[in-house]
């Protein structure tokens, strides 16, 4: 099992637990955030190395005042037909669900597209 949290315009696992305290309101204010500050934090952000396998993300909204969601699939367009994905929405402030997907070996990437989130990476070595 996977868990992640989302806080405003982030995953807090993948920015190494750094709560940026990052303030929105609605998916426009992310944009703008990740616009100035998007690119340095995905520099510095945690990258996860799986091995093949099944796995549940359990992905946590933390505070974010509107329903959030998650989307994990392969990096670029070929990655993206070839390799499994898994995606929802309906994450209320507070909520948790859980997302399963046997990963193959490959790069992915997850994010959420409504508190849009940078990309971040995934590693799959098998």
């Amino acid at each position: 099992m996977i868990e992640l949290h989302q806080v405003a315009c982030q995953f807090l696992e993948s920015e190494h637990g750094v709560d940026h305290d990052f303030e929105t309101a609605r998916k426009a204010d992310c944009e703008a955030v990740n616009e100035r500050t998007g690119e340095a934090r995905l520099a510095k952000a945690k990258v996860l190395a799986l091995a093949p396998g099944d796995y549940i993300f359990r992905v946590t909204n933390v505070d974010v005042p509107y329903d959030l969601g998650f989307w994990l699939r392969g990096d670029g367009l070929i990655d993206r037909a070839r390799l499994p994905s898994v995606s929802g929405g309906g994450l209320s402030s507070g909520s948790t669900k859980d997302y399963a997907i046997t990963l193959e070996p490959g790069e992915y990437v997850y994010s959420c597209p409504l508190n849009p989130t940078p990309d971040y990476v995934i590693q799959v070595n098998g």
